[in-house]
């Protein structure tokens, strides 16, 4: 279908849109849907990162879980009307695209892309570095393991969706089954009042040592920055429902689950840590989950929390090349990215843009190679634009949405976000206070924060080569593409 013109009505764009849809199998089970939700919202910035925020603020990092799991279960809510609308797994680069245009796409789409690119070179670097845990695989060089995750997780994604979601729906079973084991003998410790390392568990650990704001609340409001990459990956659930069963079913059902999740695994669980151990005891580096199993003295609890971590770096791997491919087959759906990228498979997978993500991946594991102590810093605060950006143009596509429904253009949906456009603007302002505070975070995020007029630049200049070359047509045959094709196997080519 010819793309409308700009004269087009809302319908006559919406069925163009909805076109850039055919071809995907709607392989993806309510369960699976369910566990990606969950696994969007749990991962190593629990597991792992909440040791050094713990040491950084003590029991008010609970409080500042809350608050960022609110914003975050907001931007859900937000992404879930615009989902109800038009499910699609362009996500939020197809709603960009239909409501604030073309460039607005192209911008969203990439930022996106820059997000997740840059957080599988750190997840193959993460998979590489836990494996080494073990002595039997010290002697291994790190790059390897980081080239074996990456052809394991590109391969399971070429198969089908299927397969996608069925990893999806293990990982996360592991994290959430890890963290459910946690709270069960943490509270039955806590009723019992068992003592553990000489203290005894309840809420004079919280009194006793500074309160809840043991160093003030300035750490905490500073964490925030920190802490709001942690819930990183929810808005997974918004593509993934492109090719779920029924999605305008199952889907409000997952993302309000979301927010009890929030509140159980991500809250729940750091006042679980701070009324069984002292906040003091738990360190940076160290999970505050293999502290507090350790000194239970339950043998082989490293090892346990060694495999949860990986497994969340495998998740985070997965979802991102996941969402790369169908994100970048959405632009070149509207002819902001190269042809090739939206091609698919006899599988009904877009293996372009899936490849074109691998090749990124694949320069992480030469970094593995060169410096593989320095892989982290380099990529990981590029990531960190990518999703403030990603979550803001969800919030901005979900007001022009609103817009257009009370202007009388489109119907509206059952499922809405809460109090909008308060929630709405409030949740704008968030993500605006979450860069600034990170531009105060000397020097690394100072840093990360003075990168975007580069990014800016280079996005402009990628907009002006896109105009001036028809090999970013959708319609537009190139060399380049015919060779492709013509080298491609039969099956690709249909």
């Amino acid at each position: 279908m010819d793309q409308p013109g700009p004269q087009a009505n809302a319908d006559e764009k919406r069925a163009w849109l909805e076109s850039h849809e055919e071809g995907y199998d709607k392989g993806l089970k309510p369960r699976q849907v369910q566990m990606i939700a969950i696994g969007g919202a749990i991962g190593t910035g629990l597991f792992l990162g909440a040791g050094a925020r713990l040491q950084h603020a003590g029991p008010a990092l609970a409080l500042v879980y809350l608050v960022c799991g609110v914003f975050s279960f907001l931007i859900l809510r937000a992404l879930g009307e615009l989902v109800m609308h038009r499910p699609t797994s362009g996500s939020f680069v197809s709603y960009a695209r239909e409501f604030l245009g073309e460039r607005a796409s192209f911008v969203a789409g990439w930022m996106y892309y820059l997000n997740w690119a840059t957080t599988g070179i750190v997840d193959t670097t993460a998979v590489a570095l836990y494996m080494r845990y073990w002595n039997v695989f010290s002697g291994v060089p790190q790059w390897v393991f980081a080239f074996i995750a990456m052809i394991f997780v590109g391969a399971m994604n070429m198969v089908a969706v299927g397969w996608f979601g069925e990893m999806e729906f293990w990982f996360s079973l592991v994290k959430v089954g890890a963290l459910v084991l946690f709270l069960i003998i943490g509270t039955v410790l806590l009723v019992s009042g068992h003592h553990i390392a000489g203290h005894v568990p309840g809420l004079h650990l919280i009194a006793d040592n500074g309160g809840i704001f043991p160093h003030g609340v300035l750490p905490a409001i500073i964490l925030v920055q920190g802490v709001v990459f942690a819930y990183a990956g929810i808005e997974l659930v918004g593509t993934a429902a492109g090719e779920a069963q029924n999605a305008r079913k199952i889907l409000p059902r997952a993302i309000n689950n979301v927010m009890w999740r929030i509140a159980l695994f991500y809250v729940g669980s750091v006042v679980l840590l701070t009324l069984l151990l002292p906040w003091t005891a738990y360190k940076a580096g160290t999970s505050p989950f293999v502290t507090f199993f350790s000194l239970l003295g339950v043998p082989g609890i490293g090892t346990v929390m060694n495999i949860v971590v990986l497994t969340a770096a495998l998740s985070s791997l997965n979802s991102g090349l996941y969402s790369t491919g169908r994100v970048l087959r959405s632009l070149a759906m509207g002819g902001s990215a190269p042809p090739f990228v939206s091609k698919m498979n006899a599988a009904k997978v877009p293996y372009g843009g899936i490849l074109v993500t691998l090749v990124v991946y694949f320069f992480g594991v030469i970094l593995n190679y060169l410096v593989p102590s320095q892989v982290f810093e380099i990529v990981l605060n590029v990531a960190s634009l990518g999703i403030i950006s990603t979550w803001a143009f969800i919030v901005v596509c979900q007001m022009a949405f609103r817009r257009a429904v009370n202007r009388g253009e489109l119907e509206p949906v059952s499922f809405r976000m809460p109090f909008a456009p308060f929630t709405s603007w409030a949740t704008l302002a968030f993500l605006l206070g979450v860069l600034v505070l990170m531009g105060l975070d000397y020097p690394d995020g100072t840093f990360t924060v003075a990168m975007l007029p580069v990014v800016a630049v280079a996005l402009a200049i990628g907009w002006f080569v896109l105009k001036r070359s028809a090999l970013f047509s959708p319609t537009a045959p190139s060399a380049l593409l015919t060779m492709i094709m013509d080298s491609a196997p039969e099956d690709d080519k249909k």
